[in-house]
């Protein structure tokens, strides 16, 4: 495995001295402005948000970022660091904070699926206002994020879409996924316990399970997925990343793995934390190698 170049270095460092220059701009909106369904009140927590940043020289390409937080919460080096990430590269990254269970009133399924699926249709309808290419829009999520992503890459077809989202019409389906240490799947075998209780309840119907085990759910229309996770990962086992692996594999959908020995859970970017702070180098040249960025 290669060292960390220069750059990996550098990043870090200049996001903690807090003058990173990647982003030219950066805005906050309602993911929805007129107030969003299933709303049940009107605090900060029941109005979820996007986050835009434009880097200086944008190539077209956008990521949606979901924060993991085992859906009760959303972690913050796992969304603003992550766009800046995305910035250096001439991506324009979109820090999604959905709805989960400790916001609000508390939401489960599928509140947080319905809040990622408008983010991507969304971005697409405005993309030509955004500078952003609407075959080039991404998903990446950690995590319990990392399990929003993968439902919206098996999610996306108009069965699987509310009434209350008026943007049907336009297509969520992201164009790639990054699964960074996801939760894929809801079966109790290797499931990350909370964030399937956040998201499903105590007791869920098999059904449900089965239908938010996203490993079940892969189809050959799943879009190409990158996915990074570490052996000793006592959090969520990395029986995860590696079911959604074989399930892209038997669907025929390009797929890209990374499993390194030591970094646990919640290494984000994982600079300075050994060979795992090498997956954003090895995330970059698979996006060229895909051919969503130049």
């Amino acid at each position: 495995m290669s060292t960390p170049g220069l750059f990996s270095l550098l990043l870090p460092l200049a996001l903690l001295a807090g003058h990173c220059s990647y982003s030219q701009r950066s805005t906050v909106e309602y993911l929805w402005p007129n107030g969003a369904p299933d709303a049940r009140g009107e605090g900060t927590g029941d109005r979820p948000t996007l986050t835009f940043y434009f880097p200086e020289k944008p190539n077209g390409a956008a990521i949606v970022i979901c924060p993991g937080g085992a859906y009760r919460g959303l972690a913050n080096h796992e969304g603003d660091t992550i766009a800046h990430w995305c910035n250096t590269f001439g991506v324009t990254g979109i820090v999604l904070r959905y709805r989960h269970a400790r916001s609000g009133a508390g939401y489960k399924h599928p509140t947080p699926l319905l809040d990622a699926q408008h983010s991507l249709s969304l971005i697409r309808s405005r993309a030509g206002e955004l500078g952003v290419d609407p075959a080039r829009i991404g998903i990446l999520g950690f995590s319990a994020g990392g399990h929003l992503a993968a439902s919206l890459g098996t999610h996306f077809k108009e069965k699987d879409r509310s009434s209350l989202d008026p943007l049907t019409g336009t297509s969520c389906r992201p164009d790639f996924m990054i699964l960074i240490y996801p939760v894929i799947t809801m079966d109790s075998t290797f499931s990350h316990r909370g964030s399937r209780e956040s998201l499903l309840g105590l007791n869920p119907d098999q059904g449900l399970v089965d239908l938010m085990s996203n490993e079940k759910q892969v189809t050959s229309d799943s879009p190409p997925a990158f996915l990074v996770h570490t052996t000793d990962d006592q959090t969520v086992p990395v029986e995860n990343s590696l079911v959604m692996y074989s399930a892209l594999r038997k669907a025929g959908v390009r797929a890209e793995m990374h499993i390194f020995e030591q970094g646990a859970h919640g290494f984000g970017l994982g600079f300075g934390k050994g060979a795992v702070g090498t997956w954003p180098e090895l995330c970059t040249t698979w996006l060229k190698n895909i051919g969503m960025i130049p």
